[in-house]
């Protein structure tokens, strides 16, 4: 247990030092990827090119389940799940997690709304510049919105959560009155 607080506290105090910076861009073509996920506890293979076909995708880095930061953003996420949807929209977390600690985060903290992918090998983290830097495997926590057509519309990069449902729904939001 104390090694678990130190480790966290190890997490928050290097993303306060030394915040990643996300290198992709609005306009970049987003990486396709498959991942092992979890959604209300029942693990399943997410897509993302799949997810694309119904609308825009939220694809949100967090460094690690059961953190303050990454609880509070979670919740954040599941509590505007159905505002996302109503605009055609996926959310979906990604974290170097296993998929036995995502299973558990997926029912109690993101409240079965939206589901989380494991990214044990940082493959997915790595390909979106969302890895924190000097603190590998860690994700930063970076947002993005991916446009059906395979298209970052926006990206946002911040350690304290507060900001990042907020940002990104306003970015799908504008994606929706755009393109109906």
């Amino acid at each position: 247990m104390l090694i678990r607080a130190i480790g966290c506290l190890l997490i928050c105090v290097a993303g306060l030092a030394t915040p990643a910076l996300a290198q992709l861009k609005p306009g970049d073509k987003a990486p396709m990827f498959k991942a092992e996920a979890s959604l209300g506890g029942k693990q399943f293979t997410f897509s993302l090119a799949a997810a694309l076909k119904k609308g825009p995708v939220v694809v949100y880095f967090y460094p690690k389940a059961f953190t303050s930061g990454c609880t509070i953003e979670a919740h954040d996420f599941a509590e505007a799940t159905a505002k996302f949807n109503a605009l055609g929209a996926t959310v979906i977390g990604v974290s170097n997690d296993d998929i036995a600690t995502l299973d558990k985060f997926s029912t109690s903290e993101c409240r079965s709304k939206f589901p989380v992918a494991a990214d044990k090998d940082q493959r997915i983290m790595t390909a979106y510049d969302a890895v924190m830097m000097g603190f590998m495997p860690y994700a930063s926590r970076t947002s993005y919105v991916i446009t059906p057509d395979g298209r970052i519309s926006y990206e946002y990069t911040a350690l304290d959560p507060s900001d990042h449902v907020k940002n990104t729904l306003a970015a799908v939001a504008s994606w929706k009155a755009k393109h109906g």
